[in-house]
């Protein structure tokens, strides 16, 4: 008889951004960005000069997000207020032998809920073409095309949605 694993059971926690936790997956996110675009691993020099810190995502006008997969860390996202009414996605990721498990689609979904409840009507990020499941997700949840709000050169597509 064949069986097919189940998924993992997805969990989503605010973490405070300077928590090595938080630190941790967030430079993994990093590595895994810079690698996917220059098609090679990233070295640390790298990571550390795109590791801002990314204070903006701490409360009150931000919020970063740990997801797990069976109890063991493998993901994040972060929310921060840009404008009145308006929060932007930063940092969706899911550590690569666990994505279309659903991890993705539970750190939006608490992204989303975080940037309600830090008064946003509306949401945006900004992309790249070739996350193309990125992007497929993004659509399955209502975002669609919206004008550039950056001049940053890794951003090649805009999208937005309203609450």
């Amino acid at each position: 008889m064949h069986t097919t694993p189940s998924a993992p059971r997805w969990t989503v926690a605010a973490v405070d951004v300077t928590d090595p936790t938080a630190v941790a997956i967030r430079r993994e996110y990093l590595a895994d960005v810079i690698a996917s675009y220059w098609g090679r691993p990233a070295t640390a020099a790298e990571v550390d000069a795109e590791d801002t810190g990314d204070a903006a995502l701490a409360p009150p006008t931000g919020a970063f997000l740990v997801g797990s997969a069976d109890g063991t860390d493998a993901g994040c996202a972060g929310v921060v207020l840009v404008e009145p009414g308006v929060a932007e996605l930063k940092r969706l990721y899911v550590r690569p032998p666990l994505r279309g498990t659903g991890g993705g689609a539970a750190l939006l979904a608490a992204a989303e809920a975080g940037a309600l409840a830090l008064g946003a009507r509306r949401i945006r990020l900004d992309t790249r073409l070739d996350l193309a499941a990125a992007r497929a997700l993004y659509a399955r949840r209502g975002y669609r095309d919206i004008a550039p709000f950056t001049d940053d050169p890794f951003a090649q597509v805009f999208l937005g949605k309203t609450f």
